[in-house]
């Protein structure tokens, strides 16, 4: 007598098989990133040797660990293209596993809220074409953040520095999230020495590409030539620079005075956070996955708290800084799911914000015909009132705020 399968399996089953469906529908689109980018790295390593390609990885303007995938994909007896992309989609998978841990940590005994959120990740807008159209990356360093997260929550900080590090390993972009990191360290809630496994992860990766001939200063440096390779104000992101307007050739001191005021103010933020944590006690490195609380001095010392910072930091972050792609709001997308099924009754309405104006942002650049329908401050005003509902959400969560 067969044995009945269960029912939440079955569903779990259905949900992805209906998620890699939709991607696969996808995959025989070539954006320009693959055609000017990707598809000629791919094709480099694949004519050098595979591996030993990455002896000069000047052919790339990537740190090695994705070069290390695409190395390994070239292996593969699939089109580039598909493998590329399926590489992509497999760390869709793990965003939507460390989407179902965290927020099971905050519904133990609720667990069709956890696999919810994991299938709301799978199926977002910006997840889906991130991927399946776009054959981006942005999946594989999110992937690690959440990863680092749900260690934090598990008050193993020497885990949560190493996956941030492995992040920053595969995109300069996982620096939106270090705030986090500098928050629980200055609360006392993470002891100094466990940041050193960032630079350790960071450094260890690469490892290999120097064995292989590489120049270690060129690894070293390669997001120092990232930074200056766009002039841009924004780059279709819906950040504040949607609504500054300069003369053409000025952009420079707006952008210098942008990074500065963005700085100045996350610090801020990181003061206020700190000051908030420090405020609720706690020891160092003990758990942060306690119950939420609808507003108090002991707040800070929950799960909620420290998404509801680390959501914080995912958008203002981008929204602050110039030069941003529209992209660049990725973890943001991700994260304020997490949030939002922490705090249903309060932030059911965030991903929502978020999605339009990210997701609104992708279609400036994915799809041309819609372009000039768009309103690019509209899609800023949409993220800054984004930022404005998990600030106050964030406030209420650690007593700052009663109302």
């Amino acid at each position: 007598m067969p044995v009945p399968v269960p029912v939440p399996v079955l569903v779990a089953v259905a949900a992805v098989a209906s998620a890699l469906l939709l991607r696969g529908l996808l995959l025989q689109y070539e954006s320009s990133d693959w055609y000017y980018f990707l598809g000629p790295w791919y094709r480099y390593i694949a004519a050098h040797g595979g591996f030993q390609a990455l002896g000069d990885t000047g052919f790339s303007d990537y740190n090695v660990p994705y070069l290390y995938l695409m190395a390994a994909l070239g292996r593969l007896p699939v089109p580039a293209l598909t493998a590329v992309k399926c590489l992509s989609v497999l760390f869709d998978l793990a965003l939507a596993y460390y989407t179902h841990r965290i927020v099971a940590l905050r519904w133990p005994h609720r667990p069709w809220r956890p696999f919810a959120a994991a299938v709301t990740v799978l199926f977002l807008p910006t997840v889906v074409t991130n991927s399946g159209w776009w054959a981006q990356a942005d999946a594989i360093f999110t992937a690690f953040l959440l990863g680092g997260v749900h260690h934090l929550l598990r008050g193993r900080p020497w885990w949560t520095c190493a996956f941030f590090g492995i992040a920053l390993a595969f995109k300069l972009q996982a620096v939106f999230l270090f705030p986090l990191l500098l928050v629980v360290v200055l609360a006392r809630r993470m002891p100094w020495r466990c940041l050193l496994a960032v630079p350790a992860a960071y450094l260890a990766l690469d490892v290999p590409a120097v064995l292989l001939g590489a120049d270690p200063w060129q690894l070293l440096t390669v997001y120092a030539r990232q930074t200056g390779t766009y002039r841009d104000l924004t780059l279709n992101a819906p950040s504040v620079y949607q609504f500054v307007s300069v003369p053409s050739g000025e952009d420079d001191p707006v952008r210098r005075a942008g990074v500065l005021v963005a700085g100045l103010l996350v610090l801020a933020l990181i003061a206020l956070a700190v000051r908030a944590l420090r405020s609720a006690g706690g020891a160092a490195g003990e758990s942060l996955a306690g119950r939420s609380t609808a507003g108090g001095g002991r707040a800070g010392r929950t799960g909620t708290g420290i998404l509801l910072l680390a959501t914080v930091f995912a958008i203002a972050v981008p929204f602050l800084l110039p030069s941003m792609h529209e992209r660049y709001f990725y973890v943001a997308d991700v994260l304020s799911v997490i949030v939002a099924f922490h705090l249903p009754r309060r932030l059911w309405y965030l991903p929502v914000l978020v999605q339009l104006a990210s997701f609104g942002s992708y279609l400036k650049f994915i799809a041309p015909g819609v372009a000039p329908y768009l309103s690019m401050p509209a899609h800023g005003a949409l993220m800054l009132l984004a930022l404005v509902a998990v600030l106050r959400a964030a406030a209420r969560e650690f007593g700052l705020l009663r109302v």
